[in-house]
Order: structure tokens, then C-alpha cells, then sequence
């Protein structure tokens, strides 16, 4: 039996296309109301989430793009909200100025605290968080409760983010989350609505963490 199809791809090399696709991108999504530097990381959620409407509804706190290259090229710690966000996270480019990309939610003792005080992992590893990566980039794609517990701990002042990537992807408090973290004058980078998801938040680090070794 002859599996042969008649379709063959425009090309087979990785470079290639990647760039035939921030083509059809750029043209598709047309006029928009982005910056030149907060663009490339629109392009990039469009590109891992295929998902135009998402891209349009990337919001970004006037500093958002300058204090995630600052946090990165000083070597500050990334934090990913669940595993599948650090898999994904670029290590060289974030290492190569001293930092590393950490994930707290699976370690013995968050898990244990969690369980004591009947919350969420994710809280808790949000809490341990704060005392190790100060002035960091927060990526959240998952867990809703960790970004709004982010939130409040900002707001109580005992937590000091360098840029927080708050990009949720749900049903329960995941729009919500988003909402409150617009309102707070810090840097952010979130989406409006239910969209999002650890591709998103991978994309935008790794976007920023391009613009911060392009610099050299």
C-alpha cells in the first residue's frame, strides 16, 4: 500500500521556518497598537499558541520589556509556576548572565506546607519564592492562585518581582487573576481573558531573554 502523499512542506529547515512563519504573522496580524520592543513578544505567543485574538489581547506595563532584560542580563532568577514552564524556558540565554529558572512547586517542603495549611502547592511555592528570587522574573501560565498570591504579596510589599510574565490559562479565577494584575504599577505582561497557558509564558521569557543577549 502506497502511504505517499502529495502534499510536501514549503521547507524542511528549522531557521527557515521559523522566519516563513513570523511572515505570515506580521502580515496577518496587520496594524496594531504595540511597541517596537513589546512586539517580538507578541510575535512569539502568536507563534507557540497559533492564536491571533490571544496575541491582540497582550497587555504590557509601560516598563515591562526594559525591566525583564535588566533582571536577565543581572543574573536574576527566573521562576517558572509549574514544570512545564521551565522545560520550556531558553537555560543558555538565562544562564549565560548568571541566572537560573526555578520551579518550586514539587519540592518536599511545599508540598508538606501545602498539605498542613490545606491550600494550594502553588501558593506555598509562591511564598518560598519571594525569599530566594528577588527582583525576578515570575512566569505563570498555570495556576491562578499563584499569581494572585503574587499579587497580594506585592501589595503587602514583601514581595519585589522584577517582571512578572501573569498569563494563566483557565476557567476559575485565571481572567480574573489577569485583571488584578493590570491594576498594579509594576512590571507585568498578561493577556485579557481565559486564554493562555505555559507556551505563553515561555514564549514571552524567551523573547525577552533574545532581546537581552542580542545587546552582547
Amino acid at each position: 500500500m502506497d502511504f505517499k502523499t502529495a502534499f510536501k512542506p514549503l521547507t524542511v529547515q528549522p531557521q527557515e521556518i521559523e522566519e516563513k512563519s513570523f511572515e505570515m504573522i506580521t502580515e496577518e496580524l496587520g496594524t496594531h497598537p504595540f511597541t517596537e520592543e513589546q512586539y517580538p513578544v507578541v510575535q512569539r505567543v502568536i507563534h507557540a499558541s497559533a492564536d491571533f485574538e490571544l496575541g491582540r489581547s497582550l497587555l504590557f506595563h509601560k516598563d515591562a520589556i526594559r525591566a525583564g532584560i535588566e533582571a536577565i542580563r543581572q543574573g536574576r532568577k527566573v521562576v517558572a509556576d509549574v514544570q512545564m514552564v521551565q522545560v520550556g524556558i531558553s537555560k543558555p540565554r538565562i544562564e549565560k548572565f548568571g541566572g537560573e529558572v526555578k520551579v518550586y512547586i514539587s519540592d518536599p517542603d511545599v508540598m508538606a506546607e501545602a498539605k498542613r495549611l490545606n491550600t494550594t502547592r502553588a501558593i506555598i511555592s509562591i511564598r518560598k519564592a519571594i525569599r530566594e528570587a528577588e527582583g525576578g522574573i515570575y512566569a505563570i501560565g498555570n495556576a491562578p492562585t499563584a499569581l494572585l498570591e503574587l499579587i497580594r504579596l506585592v501589595k503587602e510589599g514583601e514581595a519585589k518581582p522584577g517582571l512578572v510574565v501573569g498569563v494563566p490559562v483557565g476557567f476559575v479565577s485565571a481572567a480574573e487573576s489577569k485583571e488584578e494584575l493590570a491594576k498594579l504599577d509594576i512590571p507585568y505582561i498578561t493577556n485579557l481573558g481565559r486564554k493562555g497557558g505555559s507556551p505563553v509564558a515561555v514564549a514571552a521569557v524567551n523573547a525577552i531573554s533574545l532581546m537581552a543577549e542580542r545587546l552582547g
